[in-house]
């Protein structure tokens, strides 16, 4: 009996201490990571300013930890197994170290570097812009990475003669539209818009200067110019339609076309989309419809002037000028009576240009308001009588 009870419990201490040993190793089974990271200028990165994520690749499992006002982290109790560790700064991945390999013992040292990526970016640059490869990029490169880099040198090479080539063009373009060589004008842009179909501007100039060579022309030629303009005015407010300018000189190219309700729409939307504007636009669309002789809807457009801006002087004169074409004459007395609002308008003129370039029009117009015209009358019917004859004196 004595041995039974002696063998149980000799039984039980070994398996306590089997036990004791299976489960230490267990228990020990795990790991940690410390590091420290450098910001690009050099410098450790501050508290929480970088983000450590650890995913264990042979098995599920994702760990993050960030760095101390030091710039350093750590992180313990890490299953061992296979991790990517990287490095994330402002939600982005900046640098990473794959296929580590966790350990028992000491922490594994991991460290971010991010000046050392900054300067080799900087001279990844440099020899996109350059074409050169330094012997200590191509000693870390692998040939595939040497042979990418010499493509997009390649590329930028030919990209920077381009921009060249298309500054070159468009700046010619624009120096001659100073000089009012506009034909000049026209075939530099016209080059600058063949290297590049994407820039509003190029369009808009050419516009521009196409209407400038429109001015010295004549019948079909100038017709073509004109054409040519709002061709050209189409393309740059399909790439920038919110400019309000390009509408408003599309309308004026319309205007000078002989379109003048496509005008009238290009204007209106140059309005909408720059009601401090509409005045003007609306102003400059009236005047070259008065040139146009077209006075009646010239009128109505002054009077949207005036509606968009009613301190906008040049439109209430204009807009009496036009009343008083309607003026009637009494064939009878000579007098003149003229619209409602035709004196209103050279007054408020008046009022908001007092020294203006037509205040002496206008001056003159307010004092005829009421005035007379003399007329000398002659009735066809009537006889025509001789003048007496001068007779001779007796001696």
């Amino acid at each position: 009996m004595k041995n039974l009870v002696r063998n149980a419990i000799s039984l039980s201490a070994t398996l306590a201490l089997f036990l004791g040993l299976a489960a230490a190793p267990a228990f020990s089974q795990t790991g940690s990571l410390e590091g420290k990271v450098i910001g690009a200028d050099g410098k450790p990165v501050g508290k929480d300013a970088a983000l450590i994520r650890i995913v264990r690749t042979d098995i599920k499992g994702n760990y993050q930890v960030k760095t101390n006002k030091k710039g350093e982290y750590f992180h313990a109790g890490l299953p061992l197994g296979t991790y990517d560790v990287t490095c994330e700064v402002d939600g982005k991945p900046v640098d990473s170290m794959k296929g580590v390999r966790m350990r028992l013992g000491d922490p594994l040292p991991i460290n971010f570097d991010l000046s050392v990526i900054a300067k080799k970016q900087a001279d990844a640059q440099k020899a996109v812009e350059t074409g050169e490869i330094t012997k200590e990029m191509a000693r870390d490169m692998s040939p595939e990475q040497k042979a990418a880099l010499e493509k997009r040198a390649k590329e930028q090479s030919e990209t920077m003669k381009k921009n060249k080539e298309l500054n070159d063009a468009f700046n010619g373009g624009m120096e001659a539209m100073k000089a009012n060589n506009f034909q000049g004008a026209v075939d530099s842009l016209e080059k600058a818009a063949t290297m590049d179909q994407k820039q509003h501007v190029i369009y808009g100039q050419l516009a521009e200067a196409y209407a400038g060579v429109a001015k010295s022309k004549t019948g079909a030629e100038k017709d073509a110019a004109n054409l040519k303009s709002i061709e050209n005015f189409q393309k740059a407010i399909e790439l920038k339609p919110d400019d309000a300018s390009y509408y408003n000189n599309y309308g004026l190219a319309l205007a000078r076309g002989g379109k003048f309700a496509e005008a009238q729409e290009a204007l209106n939307k140059a309005a909408a989309l720059d009601p401090a504007g509409a005045g003007r636009y609306y102003y400059n669309l009236g005047a070259l419809m008065v040139n146009a002789g077209q006075n009646e809807a010239a009128g109505e457009v002054f009077k949207k002037a005036i509606a968009a801006d009613p301190n906008y002087a040049d439109a209430h004169y204009q807009y009496g000028i036009y009343l008083t074409g309607k003026a009637i004459v009494d064939n009878k007395t000579g007098k003149m009576t003229f619209p409602e609002g035709t004196r209103e308008a050279f007054e408020k003129y008046m009022e908001l240009k007092p020294d203006g370039q037509f205040a002496a029009s206008a001056k003159g117009m307010i004092e005829t308001m009421g005035g007379t015209v003399q007329t000398n009358y002659v009735n066809p019917d009537a006889k025509k009588t001789a003048a007496p004859a001068n007779k001779k004196k007796k001696n």
